[in-house]
């Protein structure tokens, strides 16, 4: 019997992401009372983990002629500049406001209890660019729907939002709509 190679890679990623999902620990009131973190550091510190992290992110993405990965601060640094290496592209930060030396486009969002701002250099992305945005976990979405609006804002073609983990009962999505969106891991 003929097997269907897009079957096996199904089945790969299903078995990568059933690992990973086991070797993420809770975290019970962390940082604050009444969260449970979902703490990702035994995958990063473990090699063979990570590469089955990265290749879960950055597989469905071959082929796809990326210009680069918009990487948010922090953790999706981590995620997505191995993801960059792997794809061949680069590779553009979107940061916390005031910590990026050339001039910014920046873009307001609301936490629980106020405001914050991201911000991305104005010459980073140029108009048509492929980029995949990338982060290591899906939450209310206000970071990520910054971060989006900054790409957009460029001119920049957004092929998808990748995260390792989704917390679905935060309903974060409902932030991206518009967006392609994917969740290696879904709690």
């Amino acid at each position: 019997m003929k097997r269907n190679p897009k079957n096996i890679a199904d089945v790969l990623t299903q078995t990568y992401t059933d690992l990973l999902r086991d070797c993420i620990r809770d975290v019970r009131n962390f940082p604050k009372r009444g969260i449970v973190f979902k703490d990702i550091t035994p995958i990063l510190r473990d090699p063979k983990l990570f590469n089955a992290a990265i290749d879960v992110l950055a597989d469905r993405h071959i082929g796809s002629k990326l210009d680069a990965i918009v990487v948010i601060d922090a953790r999706g640094f981590i995620f997505g500049s191995a993801m960059a290496y792997k794809l061949g592209c680069g590779i553009v930060p979107v940061r916390k406001k005031g910590k990026l030396p050339y001039k910014t486009i920046e873009e307001h969002y609301k936490l629980e209890y106020g405001e914050a701002a991201m911000e991305m250099h104005s010459d980073a992305l140029k108009k048509g660019d492929r980029v995949v945005l990338v982060d290591d976990l899906l939450a209310t979405g206000g970071t990520a729907a910054a971060a989006s609006k900054l790409v957009k804002a460029l001119g920049a073609n957004l092929i998808e939002i990748d995260f390792l983990i989704e917390l679905t009962f935060l309903k974060g999505r409902k932030r991206l709509a518009g967006s392609p969106v994917f969740a290696a891991i879904q709690f």
